[in-house]
């Protein structure tokens, strides 16, 4: 499975309903899980972004989907990034001439 850095912010609608963000941090694991990723983790930040998470996906597809029902729910927009363990980063680097 693809890794995946998700960086949060919260819209004025999110922060109206912050006290919320509990239950929907779980409906977006079961989510997630629904199509066959799954989050390794999330953590609320101090800074540029409220909200972080770790997530693996099925492909690159299947995660886009999820991102985008979460920015159509509203209480957040996200900033994505695929990952590449060391180990990937290592096998793409045998491959330069």
């Amino acid at each position: 499975m693809a890794t995946y850095v998700i960086l949060m912010r919260f819209t004025e609608q999110g922060v109206k309903a912050v006290k919320e963000s509990p239950a929907r941090v779980k409906a977006m694991y079961k989510a997630v899980e629904a199509v066959g990723g799954r989050i390794l983790s999330i953590y609320a930040t101090m800074g540029q972004y409220d909200l972080v998470a770790i997530a693996e996906g099925p492909n690159d597809e299947a995660t886009l989907l999820q991102l985008l029902g979460l920015g159509m729910a509203g209480n957040v927009r996200t900033t994505t990034l695929k990952a590449f363990s060391m180990e990937e980063f290592a096998a793409v680097l045998q491959k330069l001439p």
